[in-house]
């Protein structure tokens, strides 16, 4: 797959047939022939069954990453992280359409903030509400949109190494090392736009960041930053054009051959002026060898018995301390 360049995307107009109706397109699927819209007042079908194609296609969109990826799209529930990603596409004066479609109960109003952000609107019934949300209630989920992967998101293959394409600006670029636990991969990567990093790299071992339960915790994060996937050696192209420093959080305990400095205001005022990547290993297999061999090792203080932290817990205090200052 070439980096930043989403595959073929299945569109709602594709299945959908859409009434005459302005300034609003509010779509529908398999009408009667015999259907005619003669004013904005008559009811729009709405979508029951569980088995229209339209329904099918968005929920092998959530459960399937292949599927995701060769189509171009992924399911974000509920209007707040919707609406996070409507706000940041318009901060940057960045003019696509990430929303090919936006699904609403049947006789809800359209979320404030979001009439004049997607392509097209469908309406379901509750029961298809719960079946496209994946969650047992669904009384606070008021939408779910049918979103485009992101340009900015990269899945780099052997032969490229244009790393320069890969992020604006590689100040701080989070790594993640075989986080496979979709929670903490999402909460990680919120936590990346919260204190202003520059993207996100994934190394082989890492889960889907357009899962649906990664999407949850992120709120829609990967939307909002560059999320590029590769290898060690696209990492270290990565590091030698931008002359990045490599560190990895890592507890600190006897044992330990390598090392391991203590992260502190000084420490982190040290580096303030270097571009880094910050390498962070999963809970249960930690860093990988080959991080814990290239990597400076950092570790944070903590009172009592206790070795370590979670690593979206942990992930949050570096990414905080570590945060670009006044970029």
């Amino acid at each position: 797959m070439q980096c930043c360049t989403a595959p073929t995307t299945v569109h709602c107009a594709a299945i959908l047939v859409y009434p005459q109706i302005q300034p609003r397109k509010i779509c529908c699927f398999k009408p009667t022939l015999s259907q005619q819209r003669t004013s904005q007042d008559e009811k729009t079908k709405v979508i029951t069954s569980p088995s229209n194609p339209f329904v099918k296609h968005c929920l092998k969109l959530r459960n399937n990453s292949s599927y995701r990826r060769s189509h171009g799209s992924a399911l974000l529930v509920g209007s707040t992280p919707i609406r996070e990603i409507c706000r940041s596409q318009e901060s940057l004066q960045d003019g696509s359409v990430l929303i090919d479609c936006l699904i609403l109960p049947d006789k809800a109003e359209i979320p404030d903030g979001l009439d004049k952000s997607a392509a097209s609107i469908v309406r379901v019934s509750s029961t298809v509400m719960g079946k496209l949300s994946g969650l047992q209630s669904i009384d606070s989920i008021d939408a779910i949109a049918l979103m485009k992967i992101p340009s900015s998101f990269c899945n780099v293959d052997d032969d490229q190494k244009n790393c320069q394409k890969w992020f604006s600006s590689a100040h701080r670029i989070l790594v993640l090392d075989g986080i496979q636990d979709p929670g903490n991969l999402g909460t990680l990567l919120r936590s990346a736009v919260a204190f202003r990093w520059d993207g996100v790299f994934l190394l082989p071992g890492c889960c889907d960041p357009f899962n649906e339960k990664a999407l949850r915790a992120s709120r829609g994060a990967c939307f909002q930053l560059p999320v590029v996937s590769g290898s060690w050696n696209h990492l270290e192209s990565l590091k030698e054009e931008f002359r990045m420093k490599l560190l990895a959080g890592h507890p600190k305990h006897e044992g330990l051959v390598k090392p391991v400095c203590w992260l502190s205001p000084s420490f982190c005022n040290s580096i303030s002026d270097t571009p880094m990547c910050l390498v962070l290993g999963s809970e249960g297999s930690g860093l990988s060898e080959k991080s814990r061999q290239a990597c400076e090792l950092v570790s944070i203080a903590m009172a009592g018995e206790h070795e370590s932290l979670n690593v979206s817990v942990a992930g949050g205090i570096f990414l905080y301390m570590l945060q670009p200052k006044n970029q």
